[in-house]
């Protein structure tokens, strides 16, 4: 059975959606971890509640400032493809950034270890990105390309 462009579309559109909430709730579990280490170093709900609002305000902004604009751009990119393939759903930049970001995070929360200030601002960054995985996701469900090509119909 040959796969049409529209499945193929939709298809790529999952795994990319996926991995984008994956990452988010990967990034609030970790955020939260790292704030139940900084409460255990100086009991206090005050801080964790200021590191959770802090995240989520930023992770709001960076939602509508680059993580929209990016989403919107591999939707496009997706919509583009005559018939992609599962590895397609991001480009491979994308891969080695995720790789690279995965690295840098596991090094910071290494490094924040036993240090309160450390936890907390780590916390805020892993909050934050989540907050924006979270809120920018949307689009893989209700993004549509405004000039979409039309797929090419010939045999090959």
């Amino acid at each position: 059975m040959k796969i049409g462009h529209d499945q193929s579309e939709s298809r790529l559109r999952l795994v990319a959606g996926i991995i984008w909430f994956v990452g988010g709730i990967i990034l609030l579990l970790k955020g939260s971890s790292l704030l139940l280490q900084a409460n255990a170093l100086r009991p206090g709900l005050a801080w964790t509640w200021l590191a959770v609002s802090a995240g989520l305000l930023i992770g709001g902004i960076k939602t509508g400032w680059i993580f929209d604009k990016a989403c919107r751009r591999n939707l496009d990119r997706i919509a583009s493809l005559d018939h992609g393939r599962l590895w397609q759903a991001y480009r491979p930049r994308f891969y080695l950034f995720l790789v690279l970001m995965i690295s840098l995070a596991g090094l910071l929360s290494r490094q924040a270890q036993g240090h309160f200030a450390g936890l907390m601002a780590v916390a805020i960054l892993d909050f934050s990105l989540a907050t924006a995985l979270f809120g920018s996701g949307r689009l893989f469900w209700t993004h549509r390309q405004e000039h979409r090509p039309e797929p090419d119909n010939k045999e090959r």
